[in-house]
């Protein structure tokens, strides 16, 4: 039996160009390759930016097979390798000698309850979002394992894995958690805290297991909030709670070798130049 290997693409040219390479190369090493899931398929690659991943896994139902992302986007987190044909070389070395890790994520489910006792199950990767519509400030009743928190006000809450840290909620002022830690983090969106309104103004982090988290949202006229998953924007009427707790539904990622977590971290957010290029240089040249 044939291995196969199931390639994704967003609709760059660079893209496609990377994802025919990689048929050639995987073709050659004695592979089939398809665009959706077989029965054979023991590998994933999404050849695009981070959001081309969140998609892919949706579309094909978070399979339980390792996902690879070649990045020809802008941040490329999630993402192993540029797409450089020398990268590509390295990295199908890597995957025929088993020479990688398989990271596994775990995922968020969430419940959308409505008036009609409709309840709508879902997943996210990185994050659920629930913020007010056509940019009205949100009021949500915010419960913890049952408990009441708050009733913030503001233009919306974050739930985020530790995954989805360095995403959306870290340009919300969020925290970056190492991915080896499982939480679940709100964090609000410009928060309103006046005599009025009184809100948290800073993320909480909850430990994932046995943790519920459940939104409840007062309605002032318009009876309809958003709920962005992964960054996918779907409008909601008539909704009266919406609660989320991790579920033992993974995500796996393949990492080659060399992969550290909080390195990608620098390398992604705080590096500007090569240090130690810039250091040589410098010496090179008082050597002059």
């Amino acid at each position: 039996m044939i291995k196969n290997i199931t390639l994704r693409t967003n609709n760059l040219e660079i893209s496609k160009n990377i994802k025919k390479i990689l048929i050639d190369k995987f073709i050659s090493a004695g592979f089939s390759t398809s665009e959706n899931l077989t029965p054979e398929t023991e590998l994933v690659i999404s050849v695009g930016g981070d959001g081309s991943f969140l998609k892919t896994a949706r579309e094909l139902n978070f399979p339980d097979v390792p996902f690879f992302c070649v990045n020809t986007g802008h941040l490329g987190f999630f993402a192993e390798i540029l797409p450089d044909e020398k990268e590509i070389d390295f990295f199908i070395d890597s995957y025929l000698n088993s020479e990688y890790e398989v990271n596994e994520l775990n995922l968020l489910e969430f419940y959308i309850y409505g008036e009609d006792s409709d309840v709508q199950i879902d997943y996210a990767i990185n994050e659920v979002v629930v913020r007010g519509n056509k940019s009205r400030t949100a009021h949500l009743n915010l419960f913890v394992n049952g408990n009441y928190m708050e009733t913030f006000s503001g233009d919306g809450l974050i739930i985020s894995t530790s995954t989805g840290s360095t995403a959306y909620n870290y340009s919300a002022g969020g925290s970056i958690v190492d991915n080896r830690l499982k939480i679940m983090q709100i964090t609000p969106i410009s928060p309103i805290s006046t005599n009025a309104f009184r809100s948290f103004t800073s993320s909480i982090i909850l430990p994932a297991d046995d943790c519920e988290v459940s939104i409840n949202p007062e309605y002032k006229s318009d009876e309809s909030i958003l709920i962005v998953v992964d960054g996918e924007e779907t409008k909601h009427n008539g909704v009266t709670k919406i609660i989320t707790k991790q579920t033992n539904k993974k995500i796996k990622l393949l990492r080659l070798s060399d992969y550290e977590f909080w390195d990608r971290v620098y390398m992604k957010f705080l590096k500007t130049y090569d240090y130690k290029a810039n250091e040589l240089r410098s010496n090179r040249n008082r050597t002059k």
